[in-house]
């Protein structure tokens, strides 16, 4: 696990107006199949259950599994337009190294940019037409941009029954283990929620979101 280390000049700002609301916004990015824009969708339900405004705007690529998918959830502020500027965001989830190469843009200097490490070479490359990013150039240019790194390796995922456990739940739980997001979210009401939508498959994704959580608790 690689992190960059927080300061007091690489710390994550979010604006307040005067009702006392943060302003927080999430870029998300990876590939179909993942379950990018669940992520999304059960951060924006934790937020309404909260009564914090939200905003989430969801798009996809390809429709085809592999395709680029992304999202913006813009957090604090209503009504609020789809835009997050560049160097505007306070947390970049990325679930593919390649894919993370498209948000880096909106990273803000001093916020946090957590990069599940999967590998899903595109059709370039898998045809030789084109190189795939080494990992640790990735983080380079994360770090470059002065974001805080946090580096989730996929290998660290835990199994249920012998199957891994469903990485996006895992990646959720990693997000709301210290970055600034679960200032705003508590960690076991988004939990409950995720228990709620998938009874049947409790038990693995109680392992995943806690999985995640220790992760990035434990870098700390």
């Amino acid at each position: 696990m690689n992190q960059a280390k927080r300061s007091p000049q690489h710390a994550t700002r979010s604006i307040s107006d005067d009702s006392g609301l943060t302003f927080y916004d999430v870029y998300l990015v990876g590939v179909g199949g993942q379950g990018i824009l669940t992520i999304g969708d059960l951060i924006a339900e934790a937020a309404i259950l909260q009564s914090i405004p939200v905003s989430f705007y969801p798009t996809k690529g390809m429709a085809q599994r592999g395709g680029t998918v992304k999202a913006r959830i813009r957090l604090g502020r209503e009504p609020v337009g789809p835009i997050i500027p560049q160097k505007g965001a306070d947390l970049v989830i990325a679930m593919e190294v390649s894919e993370a190469l498209r948000a880096v843009q909106f990273i803000k200097p001093g916020g946090d940019f957590l990069l599940y490490g999967h590998v899903w070479p595109p059709t370039a490359v898998m045809l030789g037409k084109a190189p795939y990013p080494e990992l640790e150039q990735v983080l380079e240019q994360v770090q470059n941009a002065g974001a805080v790194v946090h580096h989730l390796d996929p290998e660290r995922r835990p199994l249920h029954e012998g199957v891994p456990v469903p990485a996006n739940i895992f990646v959720l739980g990693a997000a709301l283990g210290g970055m600034g997001l679960d200032e705003l979210l508590d960690p076991s009401a988004v939990q409950e929620l995720v228990r709620t939508r998938w009874a049947r498959s409790i038990e693995q994704n109680t392992l995943a979101f806690e999985a995640g959580l220790a992760a990035m608790k434990n870098e700390r």
